[in-house]
């Protein structure tokens, strides 16, 4: 387990304990399906990537409980496309 989930600050950073589950395994998920890290870490541990995500202020749950990048650098607005969820589209076209 990571020391740092041991911590209450990274809970309480995030508004509680089912915010905090709910965003590390969405980043979780982004992660597994090719979205790009926005922290480096040694090792490559997808935990600790989140982990410091997080701690550093890098995402955030919006209020419609989606995963959000915080920044305001050139590369962001690709992060930020990197982290919205695949299973979001429709691929419907115009209904």
């Amino acid at each position: 387990m990571h020391d740092e989930l041991k911590e209450e600050g990274i809970v309480n950073k995030v508004g509680g304990r089912f915010k905090l589950s709910t965003l590390i395994q969405k980043r979780m998920v982004a992660l597994n399906t090719g979205a790009r890290p926005l922290v480096e870490v040694r090792g490559g541990d997808k935990m600790a990537i989140v982990i410091q995500e997080i701690l550093q202020d890098k995402i955030y749950l919006d209020t419609s409980g989606q995963v959000k990048a915080r920044g305001t650098s050139a590369g962001d607005a690709a992060r930020r496309a990197m982290l919205t969820d695949i299973s979001d589209s429709s691929g419907g076209g115009d209904d």
